[in-house]
């Protein structure tokens, strides 16, 4: 076998299973990384000569294990091993490791994983980046590139979430169904924390990327809660909008409105993938923010055209996410629909209450003008324009906002 992206990619798949098994093992984040991470090495030499193993998760959780039991034992006068207990019963073959990794057991290491990841201690920065290196292998260099900090920060900021985590005393024991049921909303909520990084990002394409691991990171979710609508719900949200990236800026790298994007180019095979999940969650009949979401974004692409949007079923699917999860954020997106359906009057009617709470908002004064231009209210749509200039986030919203201005000057 001399495919290396074949190996590359089978690393990748079994990391989260073989870090979360050598975690069982040995009880600290260091040991199990750092012997994930000999294994991965040792790999690359064996599979490209000898093949690939019938279970490579298996393979490399037995090599990880013994190359830190052979560390360990050397540093054993300054470093206590792990209770005999714990390790005593493994076996020495690859067949029988492989045997014993069931459903349950890659259950339960990954899902553990996870929830050490997204300990409530920390937060939810630290949170995405222990993520991004322990579970997605993601380089100390790699993160701090996604999140435009320098490279010594962000490996102080793992640092110490690894060290919050240690202080926690974490428990390693199979997590119960309490316990599952209140932190794997924790768990969504990284995740999609992470998805909007990156789609936040603009064409940044180091940033960008934190979008397809946010996927990648769901759909290993997904396999753990195979029949959790709110789990499928938020695979399907990050799946409708990223299928979108290929029309969501020019060649110039701005930022382009949905209804002027050539849907043709949207990803329809992320598509299919997202309306085959909400459709499946849906029918569980048991609504939540992420299935509400999805069905949102589903709408939109299900439109051939912009002028075919159902802003009718928009409005009223951000209707029932106001009751699910009221928030002024949710309001303004809902009084976009409302403009489409009742009138730029009453999206203007709509968000007036919530101007003290979103006086820092880029996007409620780039709303709020855009409703003033269709009322004819020029002067007051161009001091929002100017006022969402001066909080945007980065140069595209910035840009797209002076698009508009532009439109006023040329129709003055």
């Amino acid at each position: 076998m001399t495919d290396l992206a074949w190996i590359n990619s089978a690393i990748i798949g079994a990391r989260p299973q073989a870090i979360g098994a050598l975690l069982r093992y040995f009880r600290d984040l260091d040991t199990a990384e750092e012997a994930f991470q000999e294994a991965a090495l040792r790999a690359l030499k064996n599979w490209v000569a000898n093949g690939p193993p019938r279970d490579p998760a298996a393979w490399l959780i037995l090599v990880g294990r013994n190359a830190a039991l052979d560390n360990l034992r050397k540093q054993a006068k300054h470093t206590d091993l792990p209770p005999e207990e714990l390790i005593s019963d493994l076996d020495d073959t690859e067949a029988s490791l492989a045997e014993r990794l069931d459903g349950s057991h890659y259950r339960d290491d990954v899902l553990r994983l996870l929830f050490i990841c997204c300990h409530p201690d920390l937060p939810a920065t630290q949170q995405i980046a222990l993520a991004l290196r322990i579970i997605s292998g993601l380089s100390v260099v790699q993160i701090a590139r996604a999140f435009l900090v320098s490279e010594a920060a962000m490996e102080q900021r793992i640092t110490r979430a690894k060290a919050r985590v240690a202080a926690a005393q974490v428990p390693f024991e199979t997590p119960g169904p309490a316990e599952r049921a209140e932190r794997v909303g924790v768990v969504a909520a990284m995740i999609y924390l992470l998805f909007n990084e990156g789609y936040s990002a603009g064409d940044d394409a180091a940033r960008g990327a934190l979008c397809d691991e946010a996927i990648r990171l769901a759909r290993l979710l997904l396999r753990l809660f195979q029949t959790e609508p709110e789990i499928m719900g938020l695979t399907a949200l990050m799946l409708l909008q990223h299928a979108r990236l290929p029309a969501r800026f020019d060649a110039a790298g701005e930022g382009i409105l949905l209804e002027d994007q050539d849907r043709t180019r949207w990803n329809s095979k992320l598509i299919a993938e997202g309306l085959a999940l909400i459709d499946k969650a849906i029918r569980h009949n048991r609504p939540g923010p992420y299935q509400i979401q999805a069905a949102i974004a589903a709408t939109h692409s299900r439109a051939g055209r912009a002028e075919d949007t159902d802003w009718a079923g928009i409005d009223a699917l951000y209707a029932a996410l106001e009751r699910l999860q009221p928030s002024p954020v949710v309001t303004l997106n809902r009084a976009v629909a409302t403009a489409k359906v009742h009138g730029p009057e009453a999206a203007l009617r709509m968000i007036a209450p919530l101007e003290e709470r979103l006086s820092g908002y880029f996007h409620y004064f780039g709303a709020r003008g855009a409703f003033l231009v269709q009322c004819g209210r020029v002067a007051e749509a161009r001091a929002d324009f100017d006022r969402a200039i001066a909080l945007a986030n980065t140069p595209a919203e910035a840009a797209h906002i002076r698009r508009h201005l532009d439109r006023l000057a040329r129709s003055a």
